[in-house]
């Protein structure tokens, strides 16, 4: 179960050293929790994905772990895909919202609170959220105002135009290689 600590506001979360420690610490809903630590599965998607959508575009850069800030929320989605354009070469957390978050959802969380996140992002100019549930073999997508899709199998999933034609099947095998490339299907 994640730790949560006392209500702060968010521009005294921000001054605390130990947010960048492992797992990241979020302020989600004026409450301050902690990640919970990923799994092999999880980290394996989530680096393989990374690889993936950055192996295939320029447009977009993809990254683990990013810590955003929209107030008044600072949360780290598993990945964030942002319009090359947007990132600048400063070190620090992102201010706005990723054109697109990815969070997988592990067996400890709960699926409302990253819900919560993700609808926050969405109204705050995110066009596209996925949240991946590697145990059901499912992703939920979010496009823009529209009410989450549920995608599982052969399902092509959106991807900010890139093209990628990543099935649901294709990422939950990212689950298992071990490789820098992510998948081998296409």
């Amino acid at each position: 179960m994640p730790q949560s600590l006392a209500t702060i506001p968010l521009e005294d979360f921000l001054t605390q050293a130990n947010i960048e420690s492992s797992p990241a610490w979020e302020f989600i809903d004026g409450r301050v929790t902690q990640k919970p630590m990923p799994t092999l599965s999880h980290s394996r998607l989530q680096r393989n994905l990374v690889n993936y959508i950055n192996d295939r575009t320029d447009r977009f850069e993809a990254v683990q772990e990013l810590r955003c800030i929209i107030p008044p929320y600072s949360p780290v989605p598993d990945i964030v895909v942002i319009a090359s354009e947007r990132l600048g070469d400063e070190d620090g957390p992102f201010n706005g919202a990723p054109d697109w978050l990815i969070e997988i959802r592990s067996p400890d969380q709960s699926t409302l609170d990253l819900q919560n996140k993700i609808l926050h992002c969405l109204s705050n100019g995110t066009q596209l959220a996925w949240l991946i549930d590697i145990a059901r073999q499912q992703i939920w997508v979010w496009l823009g105002d529209d009410l989450p899709l549920i995608c599982s199998g052969s399902d092509v999933l959106p991807d900010c135009g890139l093209g990628l034609e990543l099935t649901v099947n294709d990422v939950v095998a990212m689950t298992r290689r071990r490789g820098q490339n992510g998948t081998d299907a296409h």
